[in-house]
């Protein structure tokens, strides 16, 4: 929990950072941004691997600000890939939840703070029980902005020693995306009191509600 603990107060430190550090930043224009975004009700997308994605869908599906998740494949190499193919691990592709939220609600930060903090960011295309490449920890980026947010928190939990070992997450852009079948979507809601649910997405879940009590959804 002490790790825990650490990790949060650090993404609240370089957050005031790089907000302090942003080029051409003002508090004016930040409100302004603000205002514009509430009017016009602008929403932005991220995309996460972070092993199953049943459990990323389960973890960001929960938080205030997040209109929807979509588990899917990225990073391959085969178009329209199929559930069976990606878990041979020869396509290339991690499965991933892709993630569509409002940023005036929740950050991008809060977003990579919750990723990092909701899965083992350090061990190589693997969680858990579950292996090969397309478990693999990764941030597939959508916007310039978000690689660089992505490779400077990387970069500082590293060097801070937050994890006992270095961060293995990938950071490569967003080049394609693949939906998967209907039934992985919205697994663990259909599908709670299966072992995998019970013994894996669950302790998760339940990690989320007591580190991230005030970022979840009130209903």
């Amino acid at each position: 929990m002490q790790r825990v603990l650490n990790i949060s107060i650090l993404f609240l430190a370089l957050g005031f950072t790089t907000a302090c550090q942003s080029e051409n930043t003002t508090s004016e224009k930040m409100n302004m941004d603000q205002e514009m975004n509430d009017e016009n009700n602008q929403l932005d997308t991220a995309t996460f691997g972070a092993g199953c994605f049943w459990c990323v869908e389960a973890v960001f599906e929960r938080l205030e600000g997040v209109i929807s998740v979509e588990s899917g494949y990225s990073g391959g190499t085969v178009k329209n890939p199929a559930y069976r193919e990606v878990t041979t691990g020869r396509t290339g592709h991690a499965e991933v939840a892709r993630i569509v939220y409002d940023p005036s609600v929740i950050s991008f930060d809060e977003l990579l703070e919750v990723f990092w903090q909701t899965h083992d960011p350090t061990t190589l295309n693997r969680q858990g029980a579950d292996v090969g490449t397309q478990y693999r920890s990764a941030v597939f980026y959508h916007s310039e902005e978000q690689r660089e947010k992505a490779e400077y928190y990387k970069r500082e939990l590293n060097e801070s020693g937050a994890f006992d070992s270095p961060i293995v997450t990938e950071i490569s852009p967003l080049i394609n995306y693949y939906p998967a079948e209907d039934y992985h979507q919205n697994y663990f809601n259909n599908n709670a009191a299966a072992p995998y649910c019970q013994y894996v997405i669950v302790p998760k879940i339940e990690k989320l509600q007591k580190v991230f009590a005030d970022k979840l959804k009130k209903n």
